[in-house]
């Protein structure tokens, strides 16, 4: 008997999705038994990677841990145990940059088995209980802010990632020089969405995207009408998971162009630290396969990273178009760039765009602070 040891983390969507293929592939392989265990979102993106590699032989992981994860050699490369074709179908079918962005000197680290976006996602009966035609410019957003129908997501690393949105919409692609924007222009972004916040209600700074969507379905504040941008969780467009439903789509228009959030999503990693690498990866890709995503993997509350699954009739039937209506977004997505520093540089970051953002500090102090850190965690070996 190989048993296996996972971690994934704790909602519907990254838990009990795996748990479930987990099951199936025990039925269909008896010999294999997999334990999957569950961390909270926060230790889902702070965890050490090299902690979780010696604890465990499967790893439901970010992208942007991948070069580190790479460098330190704590993950296994797909190439050398999964076919040819596999990894070529996970490549033709990724949402958006969902697959590349695992990618780092030229192998595949993780397959990219759920995918995600901020994305607008609002309450049809609050809207049309109040009347409100959904926003589609940023100033329309700013007017239904100010009218008191708008929440947001700005919990400390989204402020970060949602900066990155404005610095492209500001003209100025993120990462494309040796700084994350001019500072002129991350000042501009944090600014912008500075103007958001201070609309809404100050609990939001401190709710996550799944504390956002508990919050918006439960409730009956018309502040949880609209929201402009957090990362989607289709749970929540799936009639009985929660009291209200919230409809999912695209971002709004800003100076005449539609805004590009930051890709975000998870994928499967192996430890290279594991004694059963073949079934480990055997796993990953029937857990990233096309008919597993649309079956088992969504049934059981799972967000797929397979494009086969968000094109799927019976996938968007049973959760009110989220894919299809979302799709766009993601495949327009902005891409976090690949080098070891780069969560390092997250990490110290986001905590001066949240000061920003919540008005306790300015923003273009901040945006030379985080311009700053990004030389130094890009420039080292």
């Amino acid at each position: 008997m190989i048993t296996l040891k996972g971690i994934a983390w704790n909602h519907t969507r990254g838990f009990v999705s795996v748990v479930a293929c987990a099951q199936r592939f025990e039925e269909l392989n008896p010999d294999v038994s997999i334990i999957w265990e569950k961390r909270s979102l926060q230790a889902f993106a702070d965890a050490s990677m090299e902690q979780l590699a010696k604890s465990y032989d499967l790893i439901v992981m970010d992208h942007p841990h991948t070069a580190l994860a790479a460098t330190e050699g704590l993950l296994l490369p797909y190439e050398d145990w999964v076919p040819a074709d596999g990894l070529a179908d996970q490549a033709a079918n990724s949402v958006g940059g969902s697959h590349e962005s695992y990618r780092f000197h030229g192998k595949q680290w993780t397959l990219a088995s759920d995918a995600a976006a901020p994305i607008a996602t609002w309450r049809p009966d609050l809207i049309e209980k109040n009347g409100l035609a959904l926003p589609a410019t940023w100033e329309d957003v700013l007017e239904l802010a100010r009218s008191g129908f708008v929440t947001v997501s700005a919990f400390p690393i989204d402020m970060l990632m949602h900066s990155y949105t404005f610095c492209a919409a500001l003209g100025h692609a993120p990462f494309s020089g040796d700084h994350v924007a001019p500072d002129e222009i991350l000042a501009a972004a944090l600014e912008e969405l500075r103007k958001l916040v201070a609309r809404c209600d100050p609990a939001c700074l401190d709710r996550n995207p799944i504390r956002t969507a508990e919050w918006m379905s439960q409730t009956t504040d018309p502040r949880a009408s609209y929201c402009p941008f957090a990362y989607g969780y289709s749970n929540y467009s799936r009639p009985r998971y929660a009291p209200f439903l919230l409809k999912a789509g695209g971002l709004v228009t800003y100076r005449g162009k539609r805004l590009r959030s930051t890709l975000g999503g998870a994928g499967i990693a192996v430890s290279s630290k594991t004694r059963h690498p073949q079934a480990c990866m055997d796993f990953a890709l029937f857990t990233a396969s096309a008919e597993t995503q649309k079956g088992v993997y969504f049934q059981s509350g799972g967000q797929p990273g397979h494009r086969a699954a968000w094109n799927d009739d019976a996938v968007n039937a049973a959760s009110h178009d989220f894919f299809r209506d979302t799709l766009e977004t993601l495949d327009e997505s902005l891409l976090r760039p690949q080098f070891p520093g780069y969560m390092a540089f997250q990490d110290a970051a986001t905590p001066i765009a949240h000061a920003a953002v919540a008005g306790r500090t300015t923003p273009s102090a901040a945006a030379a602070d985080i311009n700053r850190i990004y030389q130094k965690f890009r420039n080292q070996p």
